[in-house]
């Protein structure tokens, strides 16, 4: 089997980067979904928010999925279901399987790598206690409550106040279970602020910031958990515990762009986002291999993947018709109070009018600006009013001001005039 071009994943970041793609001249495309259906995480977001940017409504997770299926199956893109990709070589061979056709290999001109993310697990934050049941990742307690149709537990502390455990919240709340507590390591919350307003402030569930879980108690089923306040250092003080009788821990502690593939065939990862090094093409360290989505950073909004997914899938598009254009890069390096930018590095010459570069702050800010320094002198500042870690951030520099530009570029956050 060979394609002009294969997309690994179909979710919002595949479907989209599928569709654009194919709406610029590549009609040989295969969209490959480890699933029973596209749609990706969508399918279990059931609540509403999503879809205000790219279709200026307001639709639910699933209802946002269907409009993409929808327009997938008005082309001719080629879809496998239940399919496992088990290895991608750097001449772009594909390795995948399935029950209808057993192992396949397939050849490609360009790839798309859309695998989304994964959640972080008890056993990457090492709490400590007691292994009953009833510990259940927020996502996977989503997916039992929303496709499978089960109720993880009655009495509940979710850990992590990012936007999957907020929602749960909400979620385990409208069903009748009793939310005791959301409890956040950090002195901000990780979730959007409408999120926070929606799903603990109007249903009277307690946040505690700076609080972490430091037991768990329980013989075969969880039965209490207990949590402390933490200083500056994030270290327990002892002397500030506070137990919840209980029946289901939630975790909510982060999400990890899903990289396995991609480290298998040795593409370039950013350490500080765990996701792929790319450039304003949205390509990857090997040539034609390109990424979008989660797996790249994980967002916030799913209008956001869409948008980098559609960049992507145009870019692959030029790749398969030879006319992607390259140029020597420039790095594009977070300074003082940034976490990461996205992308990374930039061809000049490939920019059309403008770079869109995404970042994320390291704290709570108000009043400030985003300022991008070459050579420590300042090209481009940008104004917020307030930054948070939970929102990511973006600013537009202009073609021509990279034009003129010797050397990296580097973005801070510094004190407003």
């Amino acid at each position: 089997m060979r394609y002009d071009l294969v997309v690994v994943g179909g979710g919002p970041a595949g479907l989209a980067a599928a569709y654009e793609a194919y709406n610029n001249g590549v009609s040989s495309i295969l969209i490959i979904e480890r699933d029973m259906e596209l749609g990706g995480i969508l399918n279990q977001c059931i609540h509403n928010g999503f879809g205000l940017h790219t279709f200026k409504e307001e639709l639910t997770g699933p209802e946002y999925a269907q409009r993409f299926i929808n327009l997938i199956k008005e082309t001719k893109i080629e879809v496998m279901l239940n399919t496992m990709v088990l290895d991608i070589e750097k001449d772009k061979t594909i390795h995948a399987i399935n029950s209808d056709n057993g192992y396949m290999e397939i050849n490609a001109k360009s790839i798309i790598l859309a695998m989304g993310c994964r959640e972080r697990t008890r056993g990457a934050i090492n709490i400590p206690g007691d292994r009953p049941s009833g510990i259940f990742n927020a996502g996977t307690a989503q997916r039992y409550m929303n496709i499978e149709g089960y109720m993880p537990g009655k009495e509940v502390v979710i850990l992590g106040s990012g936007d999957i455990g907020l929602i749960m919240a909400r979620r385990m709340t409208l069903e009748g279970a009793k939310v005791k507590a959301v409890v956040e390591l950090m002195p901000y919350s990780n979730g959007l602020n409408r999120n926070i307003v929606q799903c603990l402030n109007d249903y009277d569930i307690p946040l505690y910031l700076s609080h972490t879980v430091v037991n768990i108690v329980g013989d075969k089923r969880l039965e209490k958990v207990v949590i402390c306040k933490v200083d500056e250092n994030r270290k327990p003080i002892k002397g500030t515990e506070i137990e919840f009788e209980c029946d289901t821990l939630l975790l909510s502690v982060g999400l990890i762009p899903e990289n396995e593939l991609s480290n298998k065939v040795g593409l370039n990862g950013d350490k500080r986002t765990n996701g792929l090094i790319v450039n304003e093409s949205m390509e990857t360290s090997i040539e034609g291999i390109f990424a979008c989505g989660n797996v790249v950073h994980v967002h916030d909004l799913v209008d956001f993947v869409t948008g980098e997914a559609k960049h992507a899938g145009l870019s692959a598009a030029k790749y398969v018709k030879d006319n992607l254009v390259r140029s020597e890069d420039i790095d594009i390096l977070n300074g003082k109070n940034i976490n990461y930018t996205v992308p990374q590095k930039v061809s000049v010459k490939a920019v059309e009018d403008k770079l869109t570069i995404f970042m994320r702050v390291n704290n709570i800010y108000k009043d400030k600006v985003i300022t991008v320094k070459n050579k420590d002198k300042v090209i481009a500042s940008f104004k917020r009013k307030h930054l948070a870690p939970s929102e990511m951030e973006k600013i537009i520099l202009n073609k021509k001001l990279l034009e003129g530009i010797e050397g990296n570029i580097v973005i801070s956050l510094e004190d407003g005039e």
